[in-house]
């Protein structure tokens, strides 16, 4: 991919600032009442889902010049290369082709769709196998529960998929440990029994530190709990590239499944990472769970701006990012079963965006990944929401809402739905002072007690928010809302003009935590770090005396 220019340097991003300036003090229901086609206007449906975008500080001039700042940033032409299998890792030099792992045809791509293809078919006789009862442990015991260890994208991605889509549930229960803290694979395995239980591990080189260190915990569990060591293949599956360190641990070729390296760790939920969910929801239901993806994919590849859902999110976040100055986003998932979602996508968004260099090494001048953070609802707005409606921060939201729900409980369900289309539209509205001091006459208090009362209920309004919309939340459509969000950061990226498939972030950090391992390994106290730091090794070691 030929170099292009920065953000700022784009024709458009001047008239951006025009558009950002005029539209800074306008007001949302200003833009309904001159518009009464407004809500329609700023829709768009695709893969089972509906985004509405309404309810924004957007002009249909300033959602033009955005269209035209992705036109001068080749967003069409980084699409295709993205697809086609372009190095858009430009600093591994490798493709980014997480789409070929949800696809049901190669496009161009048949000798690592072969690979794919391989791949799939035996994930799915190991994820049958196990999802119908079919596999022993080493006791003669069928297995009831599935325990996967990984971190990252090995944990985030399989662990929101399968607690999504708990209702799509069999026999087979699912657990997942990532953190290396003893505490997390300890709690797990204190209801577990070790005869009936089978491990996943996640790990493409099966050297990352706290999942060899918590698969070694499981491996000794399972051989004290009676398992030999020849017994222990009943019982551990892997992912991983590294057949030889997996071999040594105890686990067979036969039992392990590929990664590759044109796969990042947040995108692969897709590939065998996915077994554990494979195994939770079945094979059938999770094809669908890809089948959802494809459609996206599908859209987002041939969808013309104005009608492509990643498309459009991308330049929202674009919009506020650089003409508002916002530097959080807030995603709140109205469905329980999604409470897990903003932890999916923090990684997705910040380890891809957080970049402070072009895809050429050059230094930006410019913000890039805003910080995502979010719950579910209603919990938020017993807490956080109060920033969000009063605070000094803009952080435009995303509500995701499943129009029905899989409890039958529809009153209640009716009652998250009021919620989240509530907090939509106070978000909008706001409340203007002189309404908050007739809500507090109203009430009973005096004129002098209400006029000074008012300012502490008034919101300002004119906070931004989208929502997503599902009919149901499904396989499908969970597929769907996933690459719409994947897709979403692959053109932020690419307009910010960032590699969003690599992390070099996280590397320093690993090897520093080598290097203080070691120190809190050896009794010699020559450590040669900071003041500060040596402080509190020097602490640690007093405190296992």
């Amino acid at each position: 991919m030929t170099a292009r220019a920065l953000l700022a340097d784009l024709p458009a991003y001047t008239a951006l600032k025009e558009h950002a300036a005029k539209l800074q003090f306008a007001s949302m229901e200003g833009l309904f009442n001159a518009d009464s086609n407004r809500a329609s206007t700023f829709s768009a449906s695709a893969a089972g889902l509906r985004l509405d975008y309404s309810k924004h500080l957007l002009s249909a001039s300033a959602l033009s010049s955005l269209f035209e700042l992705a036109d001068q940033a080749g967003i069409r032409e980084s699409i295709e290369a993205l697809f086609s299998g372009a190095h858009v890792n430009t600093t591994e030099d490798r493709p980014a082709l997480h789409t070929l792992l949800r696809a049901s045809s190669g496009d161009g791509q048949e000798s690592r769709f072969q690979e794919v293809l391989s791949a799939r078919n035996r994930m799915q006789v190991m994820a049958q196998t196990l999802y119908r009862g079919e596999h022993n442990g080493y006791s003669g015991k069928p297995v009831t529960d599935v325990v996967n260890i990984g971190i990252g994208g090995s944990d985030l991605g399989p662990r929101l998929v399968t607690q999504a889509l708990k209702p799509y549930h069999g026999d087979v229960r699912c657990h997942y440990v990532s953190n290396v803290d003893p505490a997390d694979l300890l709690d797990t395995l204190s209801t577990l029994d070790a005869a009936s239980t089978v491990f996943i591990i996640c790990s493409k080189s099966f050297r990352t530190e706290e999942t060899l260190a918590n698969g070694l915990a499981a491996r000794d569990w399972m051989l004290n709990a009676g398992a030999t060591v020849a017994q222990l293949e009943q019982h551990f599956l892997a992912v991983t590239t590294n057949l030889q360190a997996a071999k040594d641990f105890g686990i067979p070729q036969e039992n392990c499944l590929p990664m590759w390296d044109w796969v990042g760790g947040r995108y692969s939920v897709w590939s065998a990472v996915g077994l554990s969910c494979a195994v939770a929801v079945g094979w059938e239901n999770f094809s669908e769970f890809l089948a959802g993806a494809e459609a996206m994919d599908q859209h987002f590849r041939t969808s013309e701006a104005h009608n492509n859902l990643p498309l459009l999110m991308s330049l929202l976040e674009i919009w506020y990012c650089h003409f508002f100055h916002a530097s959080n986003h807030v995603v709140l998932p109205y469905d329980h079963s999604l409470q897990r979602f903003p932890d999916f996508l923090q990684q997705l968004t910040m380890e891809s965006n957080g970049k402070r260099v072009s895809a050429e090494g050059q230094p930006l001048d410019y913000g890039t990944a805003p910080v995502l953070w979010g719950s579910a609802g209603t919990m938020g707005q017993h807490s956080f929401h109060q920033l969000l409606h009063q605070g000094t921060l803009l952080c435009p939201v995303d509500f995701v809402l499943p129009l029905n729900s899989h409890t039958g409980a529809d009153q209640q369900h009716r009652i998250l739905v009021a919620n989240c289309l509530a907090q939509s539209r106070t978000l909008m509205v706001g409340r203007s002072l002189e309404d908050a001091r007739k809500a507090l006459l109203e009430r009973g208090l005096a004129e002098d007690k209400a006029a000074a009362l008012a300012p502490h209920l008034a919101m300002p309004g004119n906070r931004p928010s989208s929502v997503i919309t599902m009919d149901s939340l499904n396989p499908r459509t969970l597929g769907a809302l996933l690459a719409l969000y994947e897709h979403r950061t692959f053109c932020s990226g690419q307009i910010w003009r960032i590699n969003s498939f690599d992390q070099w972030g996280v590397e320093l950090g690993k090897e520093i935590s080598t290097e203080i391992l070691g120190q809190l390994t050896d009794a010699r106290d020559d450590s040669a770090m900071d003041a500060a730091t040596d402080r509190l090794i020097s602490l640690w070691k007093e405190a296992q005396r």
